[in-house]
């Protein structure tokens, strides 16, 4: 059952670069799933910190802690974070010595997209949902949907909320969104380089004065200019 089907305006505008999705399944277990598309630098602590809201905010004050379910958060990124080569890493809480399990009550997943490897077994359900959200245009999974059937369920799904106005204006609000954001982060990034290398040239540039050398060899050196050089030996 999913718990959270509306997407807002704001929503989309806030969360450029993520989509959660929690749910419960048949077996009575809290899931929620993140969709990410651009590396944060802090996917490890916020999973952690989400699955421990999930499962804190279960119980309401004297309840008893029997009544706490099974709680799993599931990363699907859209690009490589862990260091391990698999695309699906699964993490328990277990004894660092023994390996011994704790409790499965917390389980963590990361699926790494870009990781999934040209010839994946397509018959193992996670490659094939994996495809589909790789491309679902693609040869793959217009293989993939004559012959399973929840992969054709879901490209039926994804050309009707195509067909649907308010759904498409949405989709174009996120999309537009992510890549003005994007676009925003990776010019503070090139800004960010060239101040990095701009501070390591004046640096160099005083190690330079202090050897003694002329304003202008320096320049040449650096990259800076000469009025720049004259200040810094003022």
């Amino acid at each position: 059952e999913i718990k959270n089907t509306d997407l807002n305006k704001g929503y989309i505008e806030d969360k450029f670069s993520r989509l959660d999705v929690k749910a419960t399944t048949s077996n009575n277990e809290i899931i929620n799933i993140e969709i990410q598309l651009k590396n944060e630098y802090n996917m490890i602590k916020r999973s952690l910190y989400y699955w421990s809201k999930l499962y804190s905010e279960q119980l309401n004050e004297g309840e008893d802690y029997s009544l706490l379910k099974r709680t799993i958060c599931i990363n699907i990124l859209n690009f490589k974070y862990l260091k391990t080569r698999m695309f699906h890493s699964v993490y328990r809480m277990k004894e660092i010595h023994t390996n011994e399990e704790l409790s499965d009550i917390e389980e963590i997943h990361f699926i790494e997209i870009p990781k999934l490897e040209d010839g994946s077994d397509e018959k193992d359900m996670l490659v094939a949902w994996i495809e589909f959200l790789k491309n679902p245009e693609s040869e793959k999974v217009r293989s993939l949907e004559m012959s399973v059937d929840e992969i054709r369920e879901a490209k039926d799904e994804l050309i009707k909320m195509s067909n649907d106005d308010t759904q498409r204006e949405l989709y174009e609000m996120r999309a537009k969104t992510l890549r003005d954001k994007i676009s925003a982060l990776n010019e503070a990034e090139r800004k960010g380089i060239k101040k990095g290398e701009k501070n390591k040239a004046i640096e160099i540039a005083k190690s330079l004065i202090n050897l003694g050398l002329d304003k202008e060899s320096i320049a040449k050196s650096t990259g800076l200019d000469l009025c720049e050089v004259e200040k810094l030996m003022n």
